[in-house]
């Protein structure tokens, strides 16, 4: 962690403003690439100091000593990590004959993730879980080395809940080795996980009300416990160290909590790995200094890894100051030619409409919004896009037609003249994606792009989007593609199967060249 951040706990020990075991729940909460601000403000909303100005000041002093370096002991130094653990066997990568039926659940292994102790149990969790003492449970231990490892389900209840917290860690880690993309805890259900868009159980073991709160709850914080239980669903980033990132939905259904846990790439995505097409059109859009430019496709379609990659572009590729605002921050990015300054909803900001408006007050030239949900962030962020600043936005959409009329629908009759009007200024371009099943058993994503023109913008000022389709076939000069096209490519190249491109095609002529 950063020096200013060792000096800060250092000096609020000794001065007994928190304790080492506070710190290093902080540490967990934040993760390690935090910067002074978020751990101070981490430390304040967990509770663990009510005295701000006195942390103002430690804070200041921290600043001060950190310029000279790290200090000699670093309180954090904990324990040797653990010894590697023999990995369980996962689902196989190739595709199932049937894919609508799971593929064969991987055996249950006789040995526990860690070394059983005498468990101690949390209680289950009920309609009124918020009940539940959130030191029922303690704390996740000091994080090290995280090692991939096998998790035995039956084995749940020998465990207390260091152990619990350490099997998770490796079970996450073993998901994200073997190509998983998600994992699935729920109580009255096996644990199962998504490879490659299909389900498929790792064991036959069915968990438990117990048996899943106790899962899904062993890697959170003391506030994140409290906000589950009083929320009764809670999205989060969650950080084991510096590479292993996941985003995480706990929730409450009738059987008792469940938890989906999606991988996040350790490595920031390259726009030029990614398979889009027309890459120049993209990075014209990413040329502009103001305007409107939205990435849209179905849910799973990689919407949140295109972002990111736009991201990475500009920061190579500006100096500016870019402000993202997510929910939750999944890919983490650096300040390399851009100043990147990353919120999250619910750690940093109460909601996207807060963060647009606070942004605008910020010396942004970039704003990036995870995704455009309702009025009033759409209307702030078609404000902020005619008033300077490059805005980019996400929005859960199919094609490019669908998409402007989304963005202009959730406006008022009275306002959609005035409102098309200020969309076909400054509308830069949409990038809609899917993702399909390849032949070769991977994903490959297929592109819908709009970039703006004269007569991209006279549609959509008179509000005729059905004409946008035209547009965009005559418009390749300008990089646009429709999906049909994009898909009808992928399949002469044997990327997709022919059963995958008619599921998606909905041009006639294309569908009759199809075998």
């Amino acid at each position: 962690m950063a020096a200013e951040i060792i000096w800060l706990v250092l000096l609020g020990i000794e001065q007994r403003v928190f304790t080492l075991a506070q710190a290093q729940s902080v540490r967990r909460a934040v993760g390690p690439g935090a910067d002074l601000v978020d751990f101070a403000q981490q430390l304040i909303d967990d509770g663990h100091v009510t005295d701000v100005g006195t942390l103002e000041k430690l804070a200041g002093q921290a600043m001060s000593k950190a310029k000279t370096g790290f200090p000699p002991n670093n309180p954090f130094d904990g324990p040797a990590p653990e010894a590697p653990r023999k990995k369980i066997a996962m689902p196989s990568a190739s595709r199932p004959s049937n894919p609508a039926a799971p593929a064969k659940s991987a055996p249950s292994r006789s040995a526990p993730a860690a070394a059983p102790a005498p468990a101690s149990r949390a209680p289950a969790a009920t309609s009124s879980s918020a009940q539940v003492s959130m030191d029922d449970m303690a704390l996740p231990p000091v994080d090290g080395i995280v090692q991939a490892a096998e998790f035995d389900f039956d084995a749940i209840g020998m465990m207390d809940d260091a152990a619990v917290a350490a099997g998770m860690r490796g079970l996450l880690v073993l998901c994200e080795e073997e190509g998983i993309s998600d994992l699935h805890l729920s109580a009255g259900s096996k644990p199962f996980v998504r490879r490659q868009r299909y389900l498929s159980a790792i064991s036959e073991h069915v968990l438990t009300e117990e048996e899943s709160l106790r899962l899904n709850t062993a890697l959170l914080t003391k506030y994140q416990r409290a906000a589950y239980f009083e929320q009764k669903d809670y999205d989060f980033a969650l950080a084991l160290d510096a590479t292993h990132r996941y985003r995480v939905n706990i929730m409450f259904h009738k059987q008792g909590p469940a938890g989906s846990y999606r991988m996040v790439a350790a490595k920031v995505p390259r726009l030029d790995d990614l398979g889009l097409r027309n890459i120049e059109a993209i990075r014209k859009m990413l040329s502009y200094h103001n305007g409107l430019m939205l990435v849209t496709g179905p849910v799973g379609a990689g919407k949140t890894t295109t972002l990111a990659a736009l991201v990475a572009e500009l920061n190579e590729a500006r100096k500016d100051h870019l402000i993202t605002v997510e929910d939750p921050v999944e890919i983490v990015q650096e300040s390399s030619g851009c100043n990147i300054t990353q919120r999250q909803i619910g750690a940093h900001t109460k909601s996207f409409a807060s963060a647009l408006k606070g942004a605008l007050r910020e010396d942004p030239d970039i704003i990036v919004i995870g995704e455009l949900r309702d009025l009033e962030t759409i209307e702030m962020a078609i404000s902020a896009s005619e008033t300077g600043h490059l805005v980019i936005g996400t929005m859960h959409t199919s094609d490019a037609s669908t998409t402007l009329n989304r963005l202009l629908d959730v406006f008022p009759p009275a306002q959609q003249t005035q409102i098309r009007a200020s969309v076909a200024e400054s509308l830069r371009g949409v990038i809609c994606q899917r993702l399909l099943p390849g032949m070769d058993g991977s994903l490959v994503i297929a592109t819908e792009i709009l970039t703006s023109n004269a007569a991209v913008a006279a549609l959509v000022r008179d509000g005729k989007m059905q004409g946008l389709r035209n547009v965009m076939e005559t418009g390749s000069r300008d990089g646009m593609c429709l999906m049909d096209n994009s898909i009808f490519e992928l399949y002469r190249q044997r990327k997709v199967s022919a059963e995958v491109a008619r599921l998606n095609i909905l041009n006639k002529q294309m569908l009759a060249q199809i075998r």
